[in-house]
């Protein structure tokens, strides 16, 4: 507990939250690279494999065998280093640890029953997942409003003004955000690497965007909205880009592990997290651009097959379609990557022209 170092025996290099992020970021790194060779073994021996969609591309079945659950593993490694690093009593902090926890129950029990019972379609039913997550956005977000006291004022990219107050509806709109953000980063997790890489990326702008907006000096220069205390948050996303950086070792195409749903859905949620507490949930859908276009293409994909009796892309989510397409794994990888990227710079950009 660094902080408290800080407090206690005035060591001032702690009290700085770049300081405390920069270490948290090299202690998840440390603590994943620490754990996952480890896991690997266990899950090998214990034959916690990820079972292979039935309807997924050709090219997945030789996939079969590999670990999943692996998302244990940095969710471990980012509690640990943020444990160490960060200002435990901080409202936004704890809001962080339970959305990060919860979520990673909802995974860990939706993944054990595809594992035990050998099949993707086995775990938790969707209709169960779904209410799951939402009763914990839901209350998540109660916290935010009654607890933490985070405004209610709806902001958009390039306008320094809010558009509106939301009021009580901020609760619906922030529990919406949290799960829409879970569930599009789930969908992406479909080849080695392909949601880890756009991740970090999220979390280094969400990052820098939530330091801005917890620093009044800041905040002010760029006409962001400040939001006091939520600053502290950026060591715990420091944490996890670390501690997702030393996953990438492992779960890089070809991946000797996968994170699954314990992973996918706390590391979505966490996105999504970040953004309500910003108040950057509109400029989430440029930092997240390759996670929305993998959740539009679903909704377009299955809207237009029920309406039309159609579909519109070979196969949903969009990266599927690509494989369809004889595009190489790797190839569509990297490609997603450099969207990914790309939103994420533009998104920074935003924050100068308002």
């Amino acid at each position: 507990m660094l902080y408290y170092l800080y407090e206690i025996y005035h060591l001032n290099l702690f009290q700085y939250i770049t300081v405390r992020a920069g270490v948290a970021f090299f202690l998840g790194f440390i603590f994943t690279l620490y754990y996952i060779p480890r896991f690997i073994l266990w899950a090998n021996s214990k034959h916690s494999h990820q079972p292979i969609y039935s309807l997924a591309p050709e090219s997945h079945k030789k996939k079969a065998g590999t670990p999943t659950m692996g998302g244990l593993t940095f969710i471990l490694s980012t509690l640990t280093a943020s444990f160490i690093t960060v200002k435990l009593h901080n409202p936004y902090v704890l809001g962080a640890f339970f959305v990060i926890l919860s979520y990673s129950l909802i995974g860990l029990i939706d993944d054990y029953g595809k594992v035990v019972k050998k099949s993707n379609q086995s775990g938790l039913t969707p209709r169960a997942k779904f209410l799951l997550q939402l009763f914990s956005a839901f209350f998540l977000s109660l916290f935010l409003l009654f607890v933490a006291k985070l405004n209610t004022n709806l902001y958009v990219p390039f306008y320094k003004y809010p558009l509106f107050d939301m009021g009580y509806g901020a609760i619906l709109f922030w529990t919406l955000v949290i799960v829409a953000t879970s569930n599009a980063v789930n969908l992406t997790d479909g080849l080695d690497g392909l949601a880890t890489v756009p991740s970090i990326f999220a979390l280094a702008t969400l990052g820098i965007i939530t330091y801005i907006t917890g620093n009044a000096v800041l905040s002010e220069y760029l006409l962001l909205p400040k939001v006091i205390g939520v600053g502290e948050v950026t060591v715990i996303a420091a944490a996890f880009a670390g501690s997702l950086i030393g996953f990438l070792w492992y779960n890089c195409h070809p991946a000797e592990v996968f994170m699954g749903d314990s992973g996918s859905l706390p590391l979505g949620a966490f996105i999504g997290y970040m953004a309500v507490i910003s108040k950057s949930e509109i400029l989430l859908i440029i930092i997240g651009f390759v996670f929305v276009m993998e959740a539009l293409s679903v909704i377009i994909q299955v809207g237009s097959f029920k309406l039309r009796g159609k579909r519109v892309f070979l196969m949903a989510p969009i990266h599927h379609h690509f494989e369809q397409k004889s595009w190489s794994e790797s190839k569509i990888i990297v490609r997603f990557w450099i969207v990914a990227l790309i939103s994420n710079l533009i998104a920074l950009i935003t924050l100068k022209i308002r």
